[in-house]
């Protein structure tokens, strides 16, 4: 456990963090430091080079330290459900992620480096829930990428370097002010339609079976809330779901936080 919390948040040392780390199913070393009111991002972590996956979301976290970059090795980064504003150009060193989750934070436009376009090897990215009203045109060199969150954000027209992916499966653009006519290359809207991101375990086995069969019979899907999955009809959006995202509730909850501030 934390060593204690602070005005400046709760302290995670070395030896705390390396007794958190796991080993997945698939072998892959897993760092899990979330919903621990963590306000300044744990310097030590810097020094975990046997770490895979690292999961700081739900924390309060207002910046990255520059030296984030030194961080090359990870694979999986989770900061969901943060107070990130900016990231740093340093971002764009770690050429090892696959799956990076910046959703439910403040981030602005101006403040997403051009360097993200260095992270060829993205095949998920979350930018959903936050204040992009454009994103940068070295975005158009991710050609890995699968999965594209851009939803609950200020977009009022399509990013061009979004129109000029080709390999991506999966764009959500959902409840953004986008124009007429602006719709999301590879994605047919269903009206009506509400999207949640929800874990497979906080569903019960029938609606996980039901997931799995709208879902085309895949591993994961997405649903309503646990304790409303038996009274709404789960739909699943594969360009949503994130691996590393492990939320359960529904993302009008999520904005909760951004409306009081």
């Amino acid at each position: 456990m934390p060593k204690g919390k602070g005005a400046k948040g709760t302290k995670v040392t070395l030896k705390v963090a390396k007794r958190a780390v796991r080993i997945t199913p698939d072998g892959r070393r897993r760092l899990i430091l979330s919903k621990m009111g963590i306000i300044t991002f744990p310097k030590c972590l810097l020094k975990l080079t046997n770490v895979d996956e690292l999961d700081l979301s739900r924390n309060m976290i207002q910046k990255l330290p520059e030296d984030i970059g030194r961080l090359s090795w990870l694979r999986w980064l989770d900061l969901h459900s943060n107070k990130l504003e900016s990231l740093p150009e340093s971002m764009g060193n770690l050429v090892g992620l696959t799956h990076l989750n910046l959703s439910n934070n403040c981030l602005t436009s101006a403040g997403l480096p051009a360097s993200l376009g260095a992270l060829t090897g993205l095949t998920s990215l979350n930018l959903g829930l936050n204040q992009l009203d454009a994103l940068p045109a070295t975005m158009t060199r991710l050609d890995n990428l699968q999965e594209l969150g851009l939803f609950d954000n200020c977009f009022t027209k399509l990013p061009e370097c979004v129109r000029e992916l080709r390999t991506h499966s999966k764009v959500n653009t959902r409840r953004n002010p986008l124009g007429d006519g602006e719709e999301t290359p590879g994605v047919k809207p269903e009206p009506g339609e509400r999207t949640f991101l929800v874990h497979e375990s906080s569903l019960c086995r029938k609606c996980f079976k039901r997931c799995k069969e709208q879902n085309g019979g895949g591993g994961g899907g997405g649903g309503g809330d646990a304790d409303m999955c038996e009274e709404k009809r789960i739909r699943t959006y594969k360009g949503l779901m994130v691996p590393n995202s492990v939320a359960a509730v529904d993302q009008d909850v999520w904005r909760i936080r951004k409306s009081v501030q």
